[in-house]
């Protein structure tokens, strides 16, 4: 993996946990716990679907969609474990 890989990804982690921070509206640690739940969500669902042999040929729409996929699970497992009163 080059630099340029490891940024796109970031950005794409990035970019995933703050749509499903967004859309999962309600608890968590706020913008900067779930874009750090998104960006580890987003590693997991990538992992995930290579390990299927599912691979989104797609480009970077693809990538997010999976990655968001990802952060979105983190996400709600995370509130579902973890109780964060506001």
């Amino acid at each position: 993996m080059d630099f340029g890989m490891f940024v796109m990804w970031v950005v794409v982690g990035l970019t995933a946990g703050w749509l499903a921070g967004f859309v999962l509206k309600g608890g968590g640690y706020g913008l900067s716990g779930d874009l750090m739940l998104g960006l580890a969500g987003s590693i997991a669902g990538s992992w995930l679907f290579q390990a299927l042999g599912i691979s989104p040929g797609a480009g970077m729409v693809a990538s997010v969609i999976v990655a968001f996929l990802g952060a979105a699970v983190v996400i709600v497992a995370q509130r579902q474990i973890w109780h964060v009163h506001a």
